[in-house]
C-alpha cells in the first residue's frame, strides 16, 4: 500500500527554524550570512546538533565543533518562545493536500529530525498513521533511517513510499531509502532539489493528487528496474 511521507518544515509548516537559527548567531557569527539560501543548503532537515555544526562551519567560524552545543541550545530557547507565540503557521496547499490524501485512503506519515514538530502539527495529528519527530538514531539527513523508520513502522515497503521534502538533505535521504523523493520548492530552489536527486519538483503540494503518487512510484521503481 501506498504511502507518502511528509518532511514538516517547509513542507507542511512555515517553522521559525530558519529565524530561530538566524536570531541564535548574535555572538557566534555574522547572522547577515544565514540567508535563507544558506539555510535551505546548509542546516535544513539536519538534527539540531548537526545543523549547529554546519552552520557554524559553514559561516567560517574558527572553533564552530566546540561552540556548536551552546549555538543550538540558545537557538532551541529561541524557537521554543517563538512556538509559545504562534509564530508559525500551515500551508494552505499542504492542508489541502493532507486532507485530499487522507480522503482516497492513502496512509499518511511525517518524518522530522525536528524535536518540535510535534507541537506544531498538534491541531491535524489524526491525519497521519506514523509520526517520528526528534527521534535520537544515529544518523539524521541525508541517512535515510528516519524515513527507513518510518516506512516500517507504516507497514510498508520503501519501494512504495513517497518522500515529500523541501531540502537537499531530505532528498538525497530518501533516495538512498530507496523511495521516490518529491521535492518542495518554496524558496526557489528548485535546481538544488534537482540536483540532489527529487524524481519531481513542484512549487506546492496543490499537484500531488493521487494519480501523480501512483505514477511518481511506479516511474521510480521501473526506473531502478532498467
Amino acid at each position: 500500500m501506498q504511502t507518502v511521507i511528509f518532511d514538516v518544515d517547509g513542507v507542511i509548516l512555515d517553522s521559525p527554524h530558519e529565524q530561530a537559527w538566524r536570531a541564535a548567531l548574535a555572538g557566534f557569527a555574522d547572522p547577515a550570512g544565514f540567508t535563507s539560501a544558506f539555510y535551505q543548503r546548509a542546516v535544513a532537515g539536519k538534527p539540531r546538533s548537526d545543523g549547529a555544526v554546519a552552520a557554524l562551519v559553514g559561516l567560517g567560524m574558527p572553533d564552530a565543533t566546540a561552540r556548536a552545543a551552546e549555538y543550538a541550545q540558545r537557538k532551541q530557547a529561541i524557537m521554543q518562545d517563538l512556538i509559545a507565540a504562534g509564530s508559525f503557521t500551515v500551508y494552505p496547499d499542504a492542508l489541502r493536500a493532507l486532507h485530499r490524501l487522507h480522503a482516497a485512503g492513502t496512509r499518511l506519515a511525517v518524518a522530522s529530525s525536528s524535536k518540535n514538530a510535534e507541537a506544531m502539527l498538534a491541531g491535524f495529528t489524526d491525519l497521519f498513521i506514523v509520526r517520528i519527530c526528534g527521534r535520537d538514531l544515529p544518523h539524521g539527513k541525508p541517512d535515510p533511517a528516519i524515513f527507513l523508520l518510518a516506512a516500517a513502522e507504516a507497514g510498508s515497503d520503501p519501494a512504495d513510499c513517497l518522500v515529500v521534502e523541501d531540502a537537499p538533505a531530505g532528498i538525497i535521504a530518501a533516495s538512498a531509502a530507496g523511495m521516490a523523493a518529491l521535492g518542495i520548492a518554496r524558496h526557489d530552489d528548485a535546481a538544488a532539489l534537482h540536483q540532489a536527486g527529487a524524481d519531481l519538483v513542484l512549487p506546492d503540494l496543490d499537484g500531488l493528487t493521487e494519480a501523480a503518487l501512483s505514477a511518481l512510484i511506479k516511474g521510480t521503481n521501473h526506473a531502478k528496474r532498467v
